[in-house]
């Protein structure tokens, strides 16, 4: 009985459509404005589709180059439609310089052997920004042509080398601060216009806020792998395949390539590898519990259960790669401007130059944007049932962020009707 109310709560008939629409686990896709190109269910409902394999075949070659890299699907999940961009076009040049030289931690590009310190670790980030980026210089305009071009993936490297670079430069003087003394200070309160304009313009063209971001900048759109050949794991596979930790480098770094903050961001890229198996098990729920197919609704639950016992693997593999003791070492550069109040670092928060007067507020990178959580509480609806506090505020905040990114989201399509699940 208790199996069956639970299958009743995940299905909703064509005449509760409504009551569909109040809750948290689904919404009926408003086809008055969709977002994308609209496809048609079996039932003749007009839906919005969200998953990559319904997406792609409704659009044209340009139309694909315009689809957000985090557009979700069976195979990739969470991760971005495309491997991430490593190498950027020639009009970067002296921004990827500085990106490479900055890391603390410098190595020979051949050997992989260390070379000395980079310019955060003498002190000589900013200054360097400062000379070798001009407010009118040719980066600018070339962001304006990448951003015409509507190409998501030259985008999204942009958005995250421009991230670092601003972390870089906001953050260069508490990390100097930190490894000295042991002590955060404040950071530079303003933010160059050589940098701020083109952040801001990527930011307003991708959807996000112009600051370092979990998913957009400094986990999931920043790895290379150091074996092309390997392919991705069986759907039902143990393994990550060529996501595997042992196949995965940073783009950038803050601290060292090779080293803790190396592991810290990789674990996270392979526990995200798994998604498409919980994007595909989730989708399957849904559409069994439309035909009210108990058995396979119970099936979709024990797939779902092994894949994050998998990603639950994965994450317990964290501080055998990345050592405790070496997080504090490049912590400081993911912190944020916010909140409003209380942050000592940016008392004033930070103004970004060439962009407005009024000041930034803006929250830092944190895995807790991931998701893999949000995908299993909207199904199941645990944070419904939790107490209102602090951190169930924040986690509410960060869910509402999501669902208003429409790459974000889930739809299952069945015989009797269609929905939309939004994490």
């Amino acid at each position: 009985m208790r199996r069956q109310i639970a299958l009743q709560r995940l299905a909703v008939s064509p005449s509760s459509r409504l009551s569909l629409n109040q809750r948290g686990l689904a919404t009926v896709v408003n086809s008055t404005s969709p977002s994308h190109p609209l496809a048609t269910s079996s039932d003749g409902v007009k839906v919005e589709p969200f998953l990559l394999e319904d997406l792609a075949p409704t659009l044209s070659p340009d139309g694909l180059k315009r689809l957000p890299q985090f557009t979700i699907s069976r195979k990739a999940g969470f991760l971005p439609r495309e491997d991430p961009l490593v190498t950027l076009p020639p009009a970067f040049d002296r921004l990827d310089s500085l990106l490479k030289r900055m890391t603390i931690k410098q190595y020979d590009p051949l050997t992989n052997k260390k070379t000395g310190p980079g310019l955060l670790a003498q002190g000589q980030y900013g200054d360097a920004v400062l000379s070798e980026l001009k407010v009118n210089g040719p980066e600018v305009q070339a962001v304006d042509k990448a951003i015409a071009s509507g190409d998501q993936r030259l985008l999204s490297a942009l958005f995250r080398d421009y991230c670092f670079a601003t972390s870089a430069y906001l953050f260069e003087p508490t990390d100097i601060s930190y490894r000295k003394t042991g002590l955060y200070s404040p950071g530079r309160d303003v933010l160059p216009a050589q940098l701020a304009v083109p952040l801001k313009k990527l930011a307003d063209a991708l959807g996000h806020q112009p600051f370092m971001e979990y998913a957009s900048s400094y986990a999931l759109v920043n790895y290379k792998f150091r074996d092309l050949s390997l392919t991705t794991s069986h759907p039902e596979g143990k393994e990550a395949g060529r996501y595997s930790f042992p196949n995965l480098d940073l783009i950038r770094s803050f601290q060292d390539p090779y080293g803790s903050e190396r592991g810290f961001i990789a674990v996270h890229i392979t526990m995200v590898s798994f998604s498409g198996q919980a994007v595909s098990s989730t989708e399957d729920i849904l559409a069994a519990a439309i035909r009210q197919d108990l058995p396979a609704v119970e099936a979709g639950m024990e797939s779902l259960l092994n894949t994050y016992r998998k990603i639950n693997a994965v994450m317990e593999s964290m501080w055998g790669r990345s050592k405790p003791s070496d997080y504090l070492s490049f912590r400081t550069f993911i912190f944020g401007t916010a909140p409003k109040k209380g942050n000592p670092m940016f008392p004033q928060g930070v103004r970004y130059e060439g962009v407005r007067e009024e000041p930034f507020h803006l929250r830092g990178e944190s895995g807790a944007n991931d998701s893999l959580v949000p995908l299993l509480d909207n199904l199941l609806e645990i944070t419904a049932s939790l107490p209102k506090n602090e951190l169930t505020d924040t986690l509410r905040e960060f869910r509402k962020s999501a669902a208003e990114n429409a790459g974000y989201r889930v739809r299952a399509c069945a015989d009797s009707k269609a929905t939309a699940l939004s994490h």
